[in-house]
């Protein structure tokens, strides 16, 4: 393989990569966002400068992904804080648990998502939409809501799944010192819902040393929505470079 062989690739294993190339398409894609109030000091110890907390407000979601291009089948479940960066409304991704090895390499590789392994599962059980999320053998999350008891307007329902979102890329070099330390940033447009919904909600969070959601507390319940939709994620850019000053 020669020089310009290699650096046409994407990934590796170079005969197996780990994921192939986009964009990646989500077909039936299904959230269920709980939106809660938590305890501000908690939170702003956990949002990276530029970015501000402008009201103790975090998002547990739940996604459930059934056909998605190149990746197959597979749900995460995330933890996001309401922020904003130069003025505008976004939002920190601050942990993401997936239970598959593709889209949690592309995520983290191709963008600069912070996933790593667990099992998230979106059921329906009765009359109550159930988010759930296991590290390990142990249940850290419990989201629960009634299935689908009023009609959440498409306008609303399309704003809080588009706005933008901020993570944070870090990749060490050999020297164990960051070769990337960014704050990027990326914006779902491409969006079709099919459905959008809310109701009553109620989240449990349960402490656990290495997936601590719970570090952030529930309070208070603001928000609950149930929405399917087709997208396209949208490709993630640098906005800040941590490293600048140092090179």
């Amino acid at each position: 393989m020669s020089e310009d062989d290699v650096r046409a690739q994407l990934t590796t294993p170079l005969a197996s990569p780990a994921f192939p190339r986009g964009p990646y398409r989500f077909t039936d894609r299904e959230y269920l966002n709980i939106t809660y109030r938590t305890d501000p000091d908690a939170l702003n110890a956990l949002i990276p400068a530029p970015l501000k907390v402008t009201e103790p407000l975090v998002r547990f979601e739940v996604m459930r992904m059934p056909d998605v291009t190149g990746l197959g089948d597979y749900t995460e479940s995330g933890q996001v804080a309401l922020v904003e960066h130069d003025g505008e409304p976004g939002e920190f991704t601050l942990g993401m648990y997936v239970d598959s090895l593709g889209a949690i390499a592309s995520g983290r590789e191709v963008a600069a998502y912070p996933k790593k392994f667990g099992r998230p599962a979106l059921t329906v059980d009765s009359d109550a939409l159930v988010g759930t999320l296991d590290y390990g053998s142990i249940r850290v999350a419990v989201a629960t809501m009634g299935y689908k008891h009023s009609a959440l307007d498409e306008a609303e329902a399309r704003a809080e799944l588009t706005a933008p979102t901020y993570m944070l890329k870090i990749v060490p070099g050999y020297d164990g010192k960051p070769r990337i330390c960014e704050l990027a940033r990326s914006q779902i447009s491409d969006l079709t819902i099919k459905g959008a919904w809310t109701g009553p909600a109620r989240l449990h969070l349960v402490p656990h040393a290495l997936a601590p959601l719970a570090d952030l507390p529930v309070l208070e319940i603001v928000s609950a929505s149930h929405i399917l939709t087709d997208l396209t994620l949208g490709r993630a850019e640098a906005v800040y470079d941590y490293l600048d000053g140092d090179r």
